[in-house]
């Protein structure tokens, strides 16, 4: 027995210093140096230097001079990262058609002038329920609203839109997509000279 234990317990020694030290530091080393960004939470800072979200999570903004994001199903409060999972009903369920039906209603009592057809992504929940980004259709579909609630031009609100959309990525994968939080912080320094 003695003979097997010091092989048994040196393997594990050097294994958990190889996968429990020194293949997280190596590949936190490579995250670190390859995509800086990334590695650090893709963090959106404001005017003044101070963290106000990550461009990877979606934000709840609900006032009407906001543009809004895609519709989260986390709980107990949306955008919360850590209730993140699995969270759209099938697309033959029942509940999904009711939920849709009342959410295309509320936003058109929201906003009872527009006349765009609403975006699906205004209306279901992304399976993570983080998505902070919407189409470009969502974005045309609130710019009248935003742009009254602000008190400035569609025209000036859809210039905004277009310098926060980004294209697919590579272009070729994913689609066209505006990034809600930078949009939004992008409105409060063109309005008023700074971000909330």
């Amino acid at each position: 027995m003695k003979t097997l234990l010091r092989p048994m317990l040196s393997l594990f020694v050097v294994l958990s210093v190889i996968t429990g030290l020194v293949y997280p530091l190596v590949v936190t080393g490579i995250g670190r140096a390859a995509f800086a960004h990334e590695a650090a939470g893709s963090l959106v800072f404001d005017g003044s230097g101070k963290a106000v979200g990550s461009s990877l999570i979606g934000q709840n903004f609900d006032e009407p001079k906001y543009f809004w994001g895609r519709l989260s199903a986390t709980a107990p409060n949306p955008d919360n990262g850590t209730a993140s999972g699995g969270s759209n009903y099938g697309p033959l369920n029942p509940a999904l058609a009711d939920a849709v039906k009342a959410r295309i209603a509320a936003l058109r009592d929201a906003d009872p002038d527009a006349t765009l057809p609403v975006p699906a992504d205004l209306v279901t929940a992304s399976a993570s329920g983080l998505d902070p980004d919407i189409s470009p259709a969502a974005a045309a579909y609130q710019i009248a609203r935003v742009a009254k609630a602000r008190n400035m031009t569609p025209d000036a609100v859809q210039a905004l839109v277009a310098r926060c959309t980004s294209g697919r990525q590579w272009g070729i994968f994913g689609e066209p997509r505006v990034n809600v939080l930078r949009l939004n912080m992008a409105l409060d320094e063109s309005a008023h000279g700074g971000v909330r």
